[in-house]
């Protein structure tokens, strides 16, 4: 049973997720601000980043909980049960810190994590979702996935990969393939990261400056920023069209890494308490058990 706290934590973690979600055909991602902060408790300490550290922890063991009962229901044939978190942000948005910080607090053994990069030259000669589909978390599995499908109206739109006349289709099909995922009782939570231009020229400039970030950086970054209010409308257009009742969009605002880890954790929380999931009942004798098990010694 749930106590007070967590009580107080879930509902205050349902209103967050209210803030941060995408109405379809209302947003303008120009006029949210990439250092706001949506829903932030008043009274907390000064020190933003040493609370929203500890509270990240707090929520993740609750996070974790219903995670775990999650993939207990499942493994026991209780329950369809899976979850998909979809990251999605421009380069050094902040997607590998959320999950590290987030998704850490979940029993590893529940969670599958994909990150895609350019697709192969097999995966090109299929069509654009099939990788996706293979990536899918089985039931009772917490997926995540670092990038996604919406590359394919994104960066594919962006670079003009293809013509208009092959990218403006894949909303629909987006929308069809996420429409099913939900119907076979899978949880979609995607989540676009929501950095400035100044910061993520900030965070780039990080990597070259330390050695043991610079594997990260790559020259095509500073391309993609010359792109940068193209890939501004990208993002405003699939989000627009793609936040649907089964699979909602949520907007972080992403500049502050305290608020983006505190944010995601509680649009995670307010899905997976939803669930109201409990350890399944043991489907033998417990007491004849412990008998056995005590006349076989110790």
């Amino acid at each position: 049973m749930a106590g007070e706290t967590d009580i107080a934590d879930e509902t205050r973690a349902r209103k967050v997720r209210k803030l941060l979600q995408v109405q379809p055909g209302s947003l303008d991602l120009t006029k949210i601000d990439p250092a706001s902060t949506p829903g932030l408790p008043t009274g907390r300490p000064d020190n933003a980043k040493a609370w929203s550290k500890s509270e990240v922890i707090r929520l993740g063991a609750q996070i974790g909980t219903h995670h775990a009962r999650l993939y207990a229901a499942a493994a026991t044939g209780a329950a369809r049960w899976r979850v998909l978190l979809v990251l999605q942000a421009m380069d050094c948005g902040g997607k590998d810190g959320t999950v590290k910080s987030v998704v850490g607090a979940m029993d590893p053994l529940g969670v599958r994590i994909t990150a895609f990069g350019p697709p192969t030259p097999d995966e090109l000669a299929r069509h654009f979702l099939w990788r996706i589909h293979a990536a899918l978390p089985p039931v009772g599995f917490f997926g995540v996935f670092n990038r996604s499908h919406y590359e394919d109206v994104l960066a594919v739109r962006v670079r003009k990969l293809v013509p208009k006349s092959v990218w403006s289709r894949r909303y629909d099909e987006i929308n069809g393939f996420e429409k099913v995922q939900a119907d076979d009782g899978m949880t979609i939570v995607k989540v676009m990261l929501h950095i400035s231009k100044q910061e993520q020229a900030e965070r780039l400039m990080a990597r070259l400056d330390d050695p043991a970030k610079r594997w990260k950086f790559s020259p095509g970054d500073i391309e993609d920023r010359e792109r940068w209010d193209a890939y501004q409308a990208a993002y405003t257009d699939a989000l627009n069209r793609c936040s649907t009742r089964q699979a909602p969009w949520y907007v972080v605002p992403a500049d502050r890494k305290w608020y983006r880890n505190w944010a995601v954790a509680n649009i995670l929380l307010a899905h997976l308490a939803e669930f109201k999931a409990d350890y399944p009942p043991a489907d033998f004798d417990v007491e004849a058990q412990r008998e056995a098990l005590k006349a076989n010694g110790r």
